[in-house]
């Protein structure tokens, strides 16, 4: 099956945004260091331009978890292919991710991160699926809210393919 991909939000769009809310993080954490731990693979574009926004100092780790595999839809069963490198023990932490869709994979990461002991914890997404929702995530800083499609670029892909669009773009399948 062959697909096509639709711009949903342009590169500016997408751009402006994320300019806007390094500005609201950089007014919330004032005067304090942030840590950025970013979900990988899809959270890293988003991130490092999110970081180039944040005007107060900036601290950044990775994760990466699993909960799609070759499919559009999560499967719900998650997996930590790839844990922290720091501990998060009293720092200001912001969880940056790519998508929140059914809240499923967030919801365990952020239960696995609160018992690392950060001083404090929120959850910054670029795009935001709420029709999807199967588990209360609280979104504290987000994009975009989007309808229920499967979306690719910006860091996004499907089965490892169109993550480098700089847009975001809907997946139709012909």
């Amino acid at each position: 099956m062959a697909e096509r991909i639709r711009v949903l939000l342009t590169e500016d769009e997408v751009d402006a945004r994320i300019k806007q809310i390094g500005d609201e993080i950089s007014r919330d954490y004032e005067g304090r260091q942030v840590h950025l731990v970013c979900v990988l693979k899809g959270g890293s574009f988003f991130m490092c331009e999110l970081a180039k926004r944040i005007s107060v100092p900036v601290s950044l780790d990775f994760m990466s978890v699993s909960s799609y595999g070759g499919d559009t839809k999560s499967s719900g069963i998650v997996k930590i292919v790839k844990d922290l490198d720091e501990p998060l023990q009293g720092k200001d932490v912001i969880v940056v991710e790519d998508i929140v869709d059914s809240g499923r994979t967030l919801s365990y990461l952020l239960e696995l991160l609160g018992q690392r002991g950060p001083k404090s914890m929120k959850l910054c997404t670029l795009l935001d699926k709420p029709d999807r929702r199967v588990v209360d995530v609280n979104v504290d800083y987000k994009g975009f809210e989007i309808p229920d499609a499967f979306v690719v670029g910006y860091g996004l892909d499907y089965d490892q393919r169109y993550r480098n669009l700089p847009y975001i773009g809907v997946v139709e399948l012909e």
